[in-house]
């Protein structure tokens, strides 16, 4: 849309002006010369100095105070089951709760802690179209959740990817969480999905929780998805020179997880940081899983990532955002035109000893969240769950 085009008077338009910091969440051009974000009908609709946009006829203004602004967090690796309730650990609101800590995309890695769930490749169809359903309808504090990913079963044929794909599936759950469990199979079933547009992730290290498996480098190579899953183990990692081998021979997504092995996450973040391919980094939680819910893991994974992996702040941000979105061709993570209007305002923790917002996330401090946009809407104030932010932003009267 034109700056001088009629706006509808049912579409809204968001200003967010006084950006002390514009973090794009893309690990080519990680911060932008801007101050200003314009936003119409949930979409981003311009992005520079204030003298440069049209902010005229907002419906909603916000004075950044100037503090940072970055996209919407994504959680690369989650196990929903039915709304905002995880049988895992039998918690309610976790959801609502990862909002808090900037959080507003997750994709599944497949509904598997749904008690009882189906194994039969009807009953497995079934619960992935449900899910899929559910969630792009139910959306908790305006978190979208990417839901409905089957998890491989024995006896699949290239007519139920065909099947799934029409009705509205994207993701396959965890390859190696069934009982597809040898590369071959693996292989073909991954390119059924890929033929149909249908992303795929595959479990990586040992098993899990009773009754999952290790999959180990020569699987994961063989299979060839297009994410290799939690690649720190979820929770137990492979031996250093198998994940060394998994970066340096795979061309797939490196997916690094909160609930998994840290040291293993930050070779992983050196190896590929050798190579020079640190685009391929991807960050979720794994959760809800064994260890809990974490609402601050992506926050958490970024500090880390940045504090004791050594690299800057702004790029490990991209790893959570503009990273994941590429990988796994969502609409999200950046700040451009055309892309949803998630973001994420951060700033300095009170009392942090870094000078600056940036600089503490590199001294192993979380940021604080003072506010969070879903679709272009307000959807949370100052966070709940993050260490209290030194500015906030301010909601301007009309």
């Amino acid at each position: 849309m034109s700056h001088d085009a009629t706006i509808p008077a049912t579409t809204s338009k968001l200003v967010i002006r006084n950006i002390g910091l514009l973090l794009s969440g893309d690990l080519d051009s990680p911060i932008l010369d801007a101050d200003t974000v314009v936003a119409l009908g949930g979409v981003i609709e311009s992005v520079g100095k204030a003298k440069d946009v049209d902010t005229t006829g907002a419906t909603v203004t916000i004075d950044a105070k100037g503090t940072a602004l970055a996209p919407g967090l994504i959680d690369s690796h989650v196990h929903p089951v039915c709304g905002d309730w995880t049988p895992r650990q039998n918690q309610l609101g976790w959801i609502d709760s990862c909002l808090h800590g900037g959080v507003t995309t997750m994709v599944s890695a497949g509904e598997v802690h749904t008690p009882g769930r189906p194994k039969d490749i009807v009953g497995l169809k079934a619960m992935a179209i449900f899910a899929q359903r559910a969630f792009q309808a139910f959306r908790p504090g305006g978190v979208k959740i990417y839901a409905g990913a089957p998890v491989l079963e024995q006896g699949m044929i290239e007519d139920d990817f065909k099947e799934l794909a029409a009705a509205g599936v994207k993701f396959l759950g965890e390859v190696g969480l069934g009982s597809v469990k040898d590369g071959t199979t693996g292989r073909r079933m991954v390119g059924w999905a890929r033929k149909y547009g249908i992303q795929s992730t595959i479990h990586t290290g040992g098993p899990s929780i009773p009754g999952s498996s290790l999959i180990d480098k020569d699987m994961v190579l063989e299979t060839d998805a297009d994410v290799i899953g939690h690649v720190n183990g979820g929770h137990t990692a492979l031996p250093d020179e198998q994940i060394v081998a998994l970066c340096e021979r795979s061309p797939r997504a490196l997916e690094i997880v909160h609930n998994g092995n840290e040291r293993a996450g930050l070779l992983a973040l050196r190896t590929a940081k050798e190579l020079k391919q640190l685009h391929r980094v991807i960050l979720g939680t794994d959760s809800p899983a064994g260890s809990g819910v974490q609402p601050l893991g992506i926050l958490r994974m970024i500090s880390m990532l940045s504090s004791l992996g050594e690299i800057p702040a702004e790029q490990a941000i991209c790893m959570a955002t503009g990273n994941t979105a590429k990988m796994r061709s969502l609409d999200c993570g950046l700040i451009a035109r055309g892309r949803e209007a998630n973001f994420v305002l951060l700033d300095t923790a009170q009392q942090s000893s870094g000078k600056n917002l940036l600089d503490s996330i590199q001294k192993g401090d979380l940021p604080g969240v003072g506010m969070v946009i879903t679709d272009g809407n307000i959807s949370i104030q100052r966070s709940r769950n993050t260490p209290p932010a030194t500015r906030v932003p301010e909601v301007m009267r009309a």
